[in-house]
């Protein structure tokens, strides 16, 4: 371990277009605009047709035939990373950023067994019609779990790893927080609103902070609640909060070989199903610092990069920082083989 401190089954292509519709708030996100084009993958899954919106952005600098892949959060979006593509194609990096399945600008189907491994495929085969073979991989927060599946799944398509203050350095079922139907993960779903939304992040994510461009992604994660389609989003976003509790990755990491990097804000909290355990286990849950110390040990070789002031999202908090620190550690990766 080094450590550092820092102040779909197979897809079938049918078509790829730009997304259009029509400027209102729905669950599809149309009222929301993205840093760059968005298209559209279409495909088979689960015996049904499904849309995978997602940005392909080439290098703005001299191309150094290197891909990104980054893996958004259940309470993000692919729009969440702009701040982040705009460095990495300066630096020649190809950047793709997709919407999984059931988030954001893609399907969201009534019917769908949702897992990470699903979720993992799905992106594959997304690459797979790009022509992109061996991407750097970058998860934040749930797409930490989804990339990590993902490197489990396809080691050899897997350049590197880099895990943004990923969920998942814990098992919460195991170390005893209580279970919820997904039936009573829709109720809770349905209570979402701005208020309660900006609540939870400050306190949560930013550690008391807040700043004024932080109410974009709290418009952004509230619009998919309202209007049409919002029925699908909100059972979305119910059933995702059950993979992350009922699938965990943490066991696994002894078995990542790719190179691995975990950036990691040390006042995040973030831990599922905190608000319904005992307030004595609630207080052990969510330490970053120690969880990401525990995971870089079990990873082999893996590098721990930490910011000790900042939370759950440091490429929205000190995004200068944040990309000089994530492009260093790339620089460092060894050549693809």
């Amino acid at each position: 371990m080094r450590h550092r401190s820092a102040a779909a089954g197979l897809a079938l292509l049918y078509a790829i277009a730009p997304v259009t519709g029509a400027a209102h708030a729905d669950g599809m996100l149309s009222d929301f605009s993205y840093p760059h084009p968005v298209q559209r993958y279409a495909f088979t899954s689960q015996g049904q047709p499904l849309e995978m919106a997602f940005m392909d952005v080439a290098a703005t600098g001299t191309p150094n035939g290197k891909t990104v892949v980054l893996f958004h959060g259940k309470n993000f979006c692919g729009a969440t990373w702009e701040g982040v593509i705009a460095p990495l194609t300066k630096a020649g990096y190809r950047v793709i950023a997709p919407d999984q399945i059931g988030f954001c600008k893609s399907t969201k189907p009534a019917t769908y067994q949702m897992s990470f491994h699903q979720l993992a495929a799905n992106t594959h085969a997304l690459l797979a019609s790009r022509g992109v073979t061996k991407p750097i991989l970058v998860g934040h927060s749930m797409g930490g779990m989804i990339a990590t599946r993902y490197a489990l799944s396809f080691p050899d398509d897997t350049a590197a790893l880099a895990l943004v203050n990923p969920i998942g350095l814990e098992d919460w079922s195991a170390k005893g927080v209580p279970g919820r139907t997904v039936d009573e993960l829709i109720e809770a779903e349905r209570k979402t609103d701005a208020t309660r939304v900006k609540a939870y992040q400050q306190k949560t994510y930013y550690d008391g902070r807040w700043r004024p461009e932080f109410d974009r992604w709290v418009d952004m994660l509230v619009s998919m609640y309202k209007g049409d389609g919002s029925d699908l989003a909100i059972l979305s976003q119910a059933r995702a909060s059950d993979m992350i509790f009922t699938q965990p990755v943490v066991h696994e990491f002894p078995r990542l070989k790719m190179p691995v990097i975990l950036v990691i804000g040390d006042r995040d909290t973030t831990a599922i199903g905190k608000d319904r355990a005992s307030p004595e286990l609630a207080a052990t849950l969510g330490r970053y610092p120690d969880l990401a110390r525990e995971a870089a040990a079990r990873i082999p070789g893996a590098e721990l990069i930490s910011f000790p002031d900042l939370g759950h999202a440091p490429q929205i908090e000190r995004p200068d920082d944040f990309n000089a620190t994530l492009l260093a550690a790339f620089a460092k990766l060894p050549a693809a083989r």
